[in-house]
């Protein structure tokens, strides 16, 4: 098997399944794009197996710390763990994401479970090259109605990859409504797999809907870049006085308002963009609720993306009453827990007014993190409340 060898002090070394470009002493057997090769330190000893891709920043990633192959009898057994986990976890399995990249030992592969339905995601090349065998594996162990690819994400760029959604399995779903455990008595969401927003819903964010919805009840509440209106489905469900939810897309505001009207509940659903609407409203909140898409995809834009981070932090603190709460989230890996929080002190700091912190939330357990790629793992949110004037 070709291969690569790795260099001192490399990251693989420390826990980390991905090997960069710089980190390669040299390569051996002629790997081709796409390829399952074997990993070797500097002493010539067997590191593992790996899909190798050169046109990738990150040019190998491992799958086994043994010698493996990328087969069927691979792909039964890695999907058929990541299944069981989540049946163990207490999430309804129906309504999941079943398979989370290098989080379940398959880097680049994501799927998504909604009831009857699966969506798939190949986000590196070998992992696309076998987008049959893992649809045909999905299919023996689930038997879903479809199974559509969603390769529509920027990420595929890197690898090489035309982006693309398909038919894989099935024949193409309606529009049709899962209910997420997010109140007592669930929340309704419509879902359109084929043309939706991401993979349908915000699966990681559906244990932060049902705690955040706990303090909602009696409140004004406003949901700032809410997508599909889950924070503001699941306050308005769990008795909040009124609801605003803002999001800067004309479809998002489209499917907040008939999730609203397919709940029974009432939600302002405002176009407008978020940070100009924090700037100029002149109402004053209860409960507001910050979850915006990810500011920075890379190192280089992370100080941009805190200024905005703070932005939207000191207008949204402007608008809390008396005891207000505010909840807000950040999706990016390069924003840590650490920077993130302390970007809202400074914020509270500018606004002159003082934050107590009531709870931290993280993703849920289908998106498993492993301490040794922090990059598994990537949402962070911060609930934290207005101390009285002192």
């Amino acid at each position: 098997m070709a291969g690569i060898i790795i260099k001192p002090r490399a990251r693989v070394f420390h826990g980390h399944d991905w090997v960069y470009g710089s980190e390669i002493k040299k390569t051996f057997g002629d790997p081709q794009p796409g390829d399952v090769i074997s990993l070797k330190d500097f002493r010539d000893r067997p590191l593992g197996t790996a899909i190798y891709n050169p046109e990738s920043q990150i040019v190998a990633r491992r799958i086994s710390r043994r010698k493996q192959k990328l087969d069927r009898e691979f792909l039964l057994r890695r999907i058929g763990q990541a299944i069981e986990l989540r049946e163990r976890s207490g999430l309804d399995p129906r309504l999941a994401r079943i398979v989370w990249s290098e989080s379940d030992g398959l880097p680049g592969v994501i799927v998504d479970r909604y009831g009857d339905h699966l969506v798939l995601q190949t986000l590196t090349l070998a992992m696309s090259l076998h987008r049959q065998e893992i649809v045909d594996v999905l299919v023996e162990l689930l038997s879903p109605a479809s199974v559509i690819l969603r390769n529509d994400s920027p990420m595929l760029v890197a690898e090489g990859i035309e982006q693309e959604t398909l038919m894989m399995y099935g024949e193409r779903p309606d529009t049709f409504v899962v209910e997420a455990p997010s109140v007592e008595g669930g929340v309704k969401f419509e879902i359109d797999l084929m043309d939706g927003q991401k993979t349908g819903l915000y699966l990681d964010q559906l244990d932060a809907h049902r705690e955040i919805a706990k303090l909602a009840k009696g409140k004004r509440v406003l949901d700032c870049f809410c997508n599909q209106g889950g924070f503001a489905l699941a306050c308005a469900k769990a008795g909040a006085a009124s609801v605003t939810a803002v999001d800067s897309s004309e479809s998002a505001i489209e499917a907040t308002r008939r999730n609203a009207e397919l709940n029974g509940v009432e939600v302002n659903a405002v176009q407008h963009n978020a940070f100009d609407f924090l700037k100029h409203c002149e109402d004053q909140y209860d409960l507001v609720i910050l979850d915006p898409p990810s500011f920075t995809k890379n190192k280089k834009s992370l100080n941009n993306a805190m200024r905005g981070y703070k932005e939207i932090h000191l207008r949204g603190i402007k608008l809390l009453d008396r005891d207000g709460i505010l909840a807000s989230y950040c999706c990016s890996h390069h924003a840590s827990r650490e920077l993130f929080l302390q970007n809202i002190v400074s914020a509270s700091v500018d606004a002159k007014r003082s934050l107590r912190l009531i709870a931290s939330h993280g993703q849920r357990l289908d998106h498993p993190v492993l301490p040794a790629i922090p990059e598994t793992e990537y949402l962070k949110g911060f609930v934290l409340q207005l101390v009285p004037s002192r």
